[in-house]
């Protein structure tokens, strides 16, 4: 019997390949194979994917991690709404979101120029207060007293929350250094004793007092919350408003665990290690900064005794999500930021940051750190001679020179560019002046003075009054919902104790 004859469907008996077609069909499939290998990773670096820092990561077998790689093709996140609130290292958080916002050509909401480089602090935020050149944002980060359902107007709905919180107790030593001379609940202590004021707090603190908010509860205060509940309610408040803070805010950053925190903000938005460079910004020199003698910080935390709730909930769930993140992991991120820092400033400054100066002692206007007061030494950067970065018009230099810029320089700078970035976009428009009642200034006296005069010379003229609170009419289809509840009135606005 002959053996089985095997056809294909169609009746014809197969052929076996010569070997010149099956070496030619095996290298088609190599040069496939190479092509898809190229394209994935040239894939992964037009999403922004640091490759070799995540597969460091990976390599340590981290679940979080090998998920992240996959999730890295979304592109990054771009609506970030920044709680700034205050001597929490937000400066330097601040400083990040700007370079990442110009960077990737986005808008950052900025005040009104009445309000200076704060949304009227301490007014409850709203959006009149965002200036229409700034409108419709995708970014938000000055100072403000947070006001969600404003918030939500303004920005888009996929909009991500972040905000920071510190250690209360050198928090507020910072507090009370640096608004010593203007917190009046401050200024009446005798010598300026922080220990004086925290034995007997209630003879120096009024909480209906301007600038009260800076002697107690501040960051309640900046959260949107009462900084004077009663003492029998604050356990059951402390409760719901850390409840409501957790629903709202994504991801809440502790600033004794900045870069850890980073590496979280990093996973949540999809940003690159380059998004999340830093340098330190808006600190005090060291003769200005005053150890905590024994007992003080249980006093602090007890007269603070909501930020002290707040504080303990959100560095406790850092950590649970490090946890997930596992330590390793988290320890490898953290090293590798470091690393990517001390190449930027290599590049920048030619090995490593310039030496730390008082404000007198810079020479360039636009790195002098704003001064709260002669008591208080807030130091900065000045350029050092010969390096990239003092190589005027380059990309390098203004890289370098954004990097170390202060808060009250740069929200200028970015003001003025997004005003002609504004102008050019709708170049046909007619300006269509109403009337207003301006904004009353609500700073205090030590931030109104050089700020507002600053950013006057700043802004281009515009059409119709620079701190007018109407929208110049955008072309149909482009107006947004939150351009449009920023705006719709300008009547006086609603004072906060």
């Amino acid at each position: 019997m002959n053996p089985r004859k095997d056809y294909p469907l169609g009746g014809k008996k197969h052929k076996t390949p010569s070997p010149h077609v099956t070496w030619r069909i095996m290298s088609q499939k190599k040069i496939f194979l190479v092509f898809v290998a190229i394209s994935t990773v040239s894939l992964l670096l037009h999403h922004g994917v640091h490759f070799s820092w995540t597969m460091e990561a990976f390599h340590l077998g981290c679940p979080s991690l090998r998920t992240h790689l996959s999730s890295s093709l979304k592109p990054k996140h771009t609506n970030v709404a920044f709680l700034k609130t205050h001597k929490t290292a937000s400066t330097t958080m601040q400083n990040l979101l700007f370079r990442f916002a110009e960077r990737n050509n986005l808008t950052v909401a900025l005040p009104v120029q009445a309000c200076g480089h704060q949304f009227c602090y301490p007014r409850t935020f709203n959006a009149h207060l965002v200036h229409p050149h700034t409108l419709p944002p995708n970014v938000v980060t000055s100072h403000m007293r947070f006001n969600r359902a404003e918030m939500q107007h303004l920005m888009p709905n996929d909009t991500i929350y972040v905000t920071i919180l510190r250690e209360p107790g050198s928090m507020f030593e910072s507090l009370f250094s640096y608004y010593n001379q203007y917190c009046q609940s401050f200024k009446r202590v005798p010598n300026g004793s922080l220990e004086a004021f925290l034995n007997e707090p209630w003879r120096y603190y009024r909480p209906d007092e301007k600038d009260s908010m800076y002697a107690r509860n501040t960051l309640t205060f900046d959260l949107g919350g009462d900084k004077d509940r009663p003492a029998a309610d604050v356990a059951v408040y402390a409760r719901a408003f850390v409840a409501e803070t957790e629903r709202v805010f994504s991801l809440v950053m502790i600033a004794e665990y900045f870069d850890e925190s980073l590496v979280l903000l990093r996973h949540l938005l999809s940003w690159d290690l380059d998004d999340v460079l830093y340098v330190k910004l808006n600190m005090r020199m060291s003769g200005s900064k005053h150890s905590l003698s024994p007992g003080l910080p249980a006093k602090i935390r007890a007269w603070n005794a909501l930020d002290a709730r707040l504080y303990d909930h959100f560095n406790a769930s850092l950590w649970r999500q490090l946890t997930a993140l596992g330590p390793a992991c988290v320890a490898r991120e953290v090293r590798l930021l470091r690393r990517a820092q001390e190449r930027l400033v290599r590049g920048c400054f030619g090995g490593r940051l310039p030496q730390l100066r008082s404000a007198a002692q810079i020479k360039n206007k636009e790195l002098r750190p704003w001064q709260p007061s002669a008591k208080v030494d807030i130091v900065g950067y000045d350029l050092p001679t010969n390096t990239n970065a003092t190589r005027p018009g380059s990309l390098a230099h203004e890289l370098c020179l954004k990097l170390i810029m202060p808060e009250v320089q740069y929200t200028r700078v970015l003001l003025r560019s997004q005003s002609l970035r504004y102008r050019r976009s709708y170049p046909l428009r007619s300006p269509q002046p109403q009337p207003q009642q301006p904004i009353r200034s609500v700073l205090p006296r030590h931030q109104q003075v050089g700020i507002q005069q600053m950013h006057r010379e700043a802004l281009p003229p515009g059409p119709g009054p620079a701190s007018g609170l109407t929208a110049t009419p955008r072309p149909a289809g482009t107006q947004s919902r939150a351009t449009r509840v920023g705006l719709r009135s300008s009547g006086p606005q609603r004072q906060t104790p």
